[in-house]
């Protein structure tokens, strides 16, 4: 994410610089530097790190510990054993979306989500 952040803020300067002067494009490219930074500390911070797969329901935790989504599994698509997307239907409030990589979980683990994605989708 880092180096994705440094490339972009590289790019806007370089676009910048020939059409506004390099001094005036550095305030520009370093406001630009901010707002990318802060949206990938955002997202590492959101991100999921672990699952909890209870009989009726499935619980997501993020990195600091905070409970990110919980419900009962509402929905699912698979594509071919590679992704899987699964609806959480929480007791109160809207739905979330999670989506799993095969390759982000165990095989046992995936396949098991798998099979409570279509159990609770009703297929």
């Amino acid at each position: 994410m880092g180096v994705f952040v440094v490339a972009a803020t590289l790019a806007v300067f370089a676009c910048l610089a020939p059409h506004l002067g390099a001094w005036q494009a550095v305030p520009l490219t370093l406001a630009v530097w901010a707002w990318l930074a802060l949206c990938a500390l955002r997202y590492e911070r959101a991100r999921p790190v672990a699952l909890k797969i209870g009989p009726d329901d499935l619980s997501v935790w993020g990195r600091t510990g905070a409970l990110l989504a919980q419900g009962r599994i509402a929905g699912c698509s698979q594509w071919s054993g590679r992704l899987l997307i699964l609806a959480l239907m929480p007791d109160q409030g809207r739905s979330r979306t999670l989506l799993l990589a095969a390759d982000a979980l165990p095989a046992p683990i995936f396949r098991e989500l798998a099979v409570l994605g279509r159990r609770g989708a009703g297929a």
